[in-house]
């Protein structure tokens, strides 16, 4: 229970779903956790959750976008726990459809969670952990396999998720070149049974047939849980991950070996 005792930890989108899963996972192996999330009630029960079990956390309302609520939260986690360790950019939205009828506003919605969100965090996180003593932490994208393979009807996704893959890569070489000592890494899941999953299939048709379609699509027979992707991101927090940096951790149930 201490594979990142005392570490600070950040992670957006922790209302729900992978989110949720990371930071109970990274408070029950020791970290503090900042909960951060637009969902105020979900994000409160999160942070609530863990203090009873034991663990340290507080929430704070953050919209991913917005770079000011970005430097407004780490200023409050600085105030409060007094470092920053370790960044899960987590939060994300994701919908689809035939590109012809994307509308721009749409792109750019997305767009500006998805990878100005991850941009913006990992600008900050840089800035705060430059500040420790000794400098360094650990910076944790959130891609998808839908970042390193295309979907017919997952255009504007495709293309975010893809940006953050490559975006991970050039900050963690930069990174280990500055000798700043901060790893960027990043995760991509396969499909996870999640609310934002479930909320995709609803509103295509039969969420349970929806299931056993996606079920079909891995070569392990089902789709995740959040905990698969939970471990993996504690793994990159952790200093047993000391070596590793501008990776791709792929966590798909074989998707993306067929």
């Amino acid at each position: 229970m201490s594979r990142v005792r005392d570490k600070v930890a950040i992670v957006t989108g922790a209302a729900l779903g992978l989110g949720e899963a990371s930071a109970r996972m990274l408070a029950r192996e020791g970290a503090k956790v900042v909960v951060t999330d637009i969902k105020e009630e979900e994000g409160e029960r999160v942070a609530q959750d863990v203090a009873a079990a034991g663990g340290e956390a507080i929430y704070l309302h953050h919209d991913v976008a917005d770079e000011s609520a970005w430097q407004r939260m780490i200023q409050a986690t600085l105030d409060h726990f007094g470092r920053l360790d370790v960044l899960v950019n987590n939060a994300g939205v994701g919908w689809g459809g035939p590109p012809e009828e994307e509308t721009l506003e749409r792109w750019r919605r997305l767009m500006s969670v998805n990878l100005d969100g991850v941009f913006l965090g990992t600008k900050h996180a840089i800035l705060a952990m430059k500040r420790n003593n000794p400098p360094g932490g650990s910076i944790i994208n959130l891609s998808s396999i839908e970042g390193l393979v295309g979907d017919p009807n997952l255009g504007a996704y495709n293309a975010s998720k893809g940006g953050v893959r490559m975006y991970t890569k050039s900050v963690a070489l930069y990174c280990a070149k500055a000798g700043l000592n901060i790893r960027v890494n990043s995760i991509h899941p396969g499909y996870i049974w999640t609310p934002m999953v479930e909320n995709y299939l609803a509103e295509n048709g039969d969420v349970e047939e929806g299931r056993q379609a996606l079920n079909a699509l891995h070569p392990i027979g089902h789709v995740g849980e959040p905990d698969d992707i939970a471990f993996g991101v504690l793994y990159l927090a952790s200093d047993e991950s000391k070596f590793v940096t501008g990776t791709e951790l792929v966590i798909d149930g074989g998707y993306t070996a067929q």
